[in-house]
């Protein structure tokens, strides 16, 4: 893959935290030429290690208040449709297909408490080879940025 040096991680850093920043204002800021910080920009995604570039909607502006994750067992032999089900539903933001007490882990936003128990029980709940549901609200959140540029050291 090629070795991925202190600048790279320092760029990577950076666009994580803004995608929309000029190259020329990422130039001044990690102290790196324009034509250095672009090509480099090229090679990273060409490599895959950037994989998109995006925006992060503010979900709760949009009147999205409630985040709540949805724990799901399900009978395996309908795992392909169920999945093609859940992501029709437009509450459904994630879905993990995960180890341990359930098989699939669903992130939900909805605008209500009376919107996630509609999408809960009577949509999920609803599906064929659905089995059981837990759900679980969102109190709080807490996130933790992550500066590739540390981790190298």
């Amino acid at each position: 893959m090629g070795k991925i040096d202190d600048v790279d991680m320092k760029i990577l850093s950076e666009l994580t935290k803004d995608a929309s920043i000029s190259v020329p204002s990422l130039s001044k800021k990690i102290n790196v030429n324009s034509s250095v910080v672009y090509s480099r920009i090229k090679r990273l995604a060409k490599r895959k290690l950037i994989k998109r570039f995006t925006i992060e909607v503010n979900d709760d502006v949009l009147g999205y208040n409630v985040s709540a994750l949805v724990g799901l067992n399900i009978d395996s032999k309908y795992r392909e449709e169920i999945l093609e089900d859940m992501l029709k539903l437009d509450s459904i933001r994630e879905i993990y297909e995960v180890t341990g007490r359930f098989d699939l882990i669903a992130k939900v936003k909805a605008r209500s408490l009376d919107e996630l128990h509609e999408t809960v029980s009577a949509k999920m709940g609803r599906i064929n080879g659905v089995l059981h549901t837990e759900t679980f609200i969102e109190m709080r959140k807490r996130e933790r940025e992550v500066d590739y540029a540390l981790e190298l050291a």
